[in-house]
């Protein structure tokens, strides 16, 4: 449905914010995208939906195809009426809208970006489950942005890690879930006895990103 090739994206013609980065989105799928603040997770999200030039940001290379068709040209209006709707970080748009609202637009493809932020544990929950009854009755697949990572890897079969601008790592999310680094730095797993890290232990975070050496 989604595929994105190896694109790059520029701000103020200048800034090299995304280096090559390719993620796929199968019809009827969850995707989810993790990674720190300042990854490029948001901008990725942008790419997509059209929003870049709002910020003075294009995509300089590579394509991004939506149903066979390249959109990463197309203003934002025109790719909301091909079925892609973002769900802006921050906004807090499940805590207002019912989901009939949310889905007035019949979109095909939803990117959300941090639904988690600033809501309390009950109503995370509320929406984690929203977001995945939305998958399995409405067949609308999810490219899903979350720094909580449990949460993600909980709803989606499918994960890419973004560091810096790059994709470094993708995976199912059983198998990221018991990798060593995404349990170290993204769920704060020490060891086999699953307790959890002190940030103290995870400060270091960058120093050890061993998928980038």
């Amino acid at each position: 449905m989604l595929k994105i090739k190896n694109i790059e994206v520029r701000y103020h013609e200048v800034i090299l914010v995304l280096k090559g980065v390719s993620i796929e989105v199968p019809k009827g799928g969850i995707i989810a995208l993790l990674g720190a603040n300042g990854a490029g997770k948001s901008t990725t999200l942008k790419a997509i939906s059209g929003l870049l030039k709002v910020e003075d940001g294009e995509v300089t290379d590579g394509s991004i195809e939506f149903e066979g068709r390249r959109i990463h040209h197309e203003k934002a209006a025109r790719i909301a009426k091909m079925g892609i709707v973002q769900v802006i970080e921050g906004r807090r748009v499940f805590e207002h809208l019912t989901v009939e609202e949310n889905l007035m637009t019949e979109p095909k493809l939803v990117l959300l970006d941090e639904p988690s932020m600033g809501l309390a544990p009950m109503l995370i929950h509320e929406i984690f489950n929203i977001i995945m009854k939305l998958n399995k009755e409405q067949r609308i697949s999810i490219l899903l942005v979350e720094q909580n990572a449990k949460l993600a890897l909980n709803v989606a079969p499918y994960a890419y890690v973004m560091e810096t601008g790059r994709i470094v790592m993708d995976d199912t999310a059983e198998k990221l879930s018991e990798n060593e680094d995404i349990k170290d730095f993204y769920l704060g797993l020490s060891d086999k006895s699953g307790k959890r890290k002190s940030f103290r232990d995870v400060k270091h975070y960058k120093r050890r990103k061993r998928w980038l050496s």
